[in-house]
C-alpha cells in the first residue's frame, strides 16, 4: 500500500523539481539546477523501476537508490538555501523531501527484515540437505 503512495508522491515531488529547475535557469544557476534536476527525478523513476521488480531483492535495491537519491536532492536543496546563491523560496520541496527520505527508509528497512527472515527461512530449511549442523 505504501509503495503506491510513495510511487504517486516521488511523480509529484518530480514536477515540483521541474518547476524549481525552470526557476533556478532564469536566474542563471546552471550548475547546481543540473545536480537536483537529476537527483530529484531520479527519485521518481527508481520507484517506478521497484514497482516492476521482479523479485524482492531487487524491489529492495531500487527503493535504496531512490532513497540515495533522495538524500543528494536533500543536499542539494540544503546547499542552494544556506548559501544564497539564488532567491528561491524552496521549504516545500523540502519539507515533502523529508517526508518521502523517512517512507523511503521505512520501505527499505521493512523490506531488508522480510528478506532477512527469508534467508534464514531458507538456511534453516536445506542445512539437513546441505549437510550443514
Amino acid at each position: 500500500m505504501e509503495e503506491k503512495f510513495i510511487q504517486e508522491r516521488s511523480f509529484q515531488f518530480s514536477l515540483m523539481i521541474i518547476e524549481v529547475y525552470k526557476k533556478l535557469l532564469f536566474q542563471k544557476e546552471f550548475i547546481i539546477s543540473k545536480q537536483l534536476f537529476r537527483s530529484g527525478t531520479s527519485i521518481g523513476a527508481n520507484v517506478a523501476e521497484a514497482q516492476g521488480g521482479i523479485s524482492k531483492r531487487e524491489f529492495r535495491n531500487k527503493m535504496s537508490i531512490a532513497l540515495k537519491e533522495a538524500l543528494e536532492a536533500r543536499y542539494w536543496i540544503k546547499l542552494l538555501i544556506e548559501s544564497e546563491l539564488v532567491e528561491i523560496e524552496m521549504s516545500k520541496e523540502e519539507a515533502e523531501l523529508e517526508t518521502m527520505i523517512n517512507m523511503l527508509y521505512k520501505i527499505v528497512k521493512t523490506s531488508s527484515q522480510t528478506s532477512s527472515i527469508e534467508a534464514k527461512k531458507y538456511t534453516l530449511n536445506t542445512a539437513p540437505i546441505l549437510g550443514i549442523d
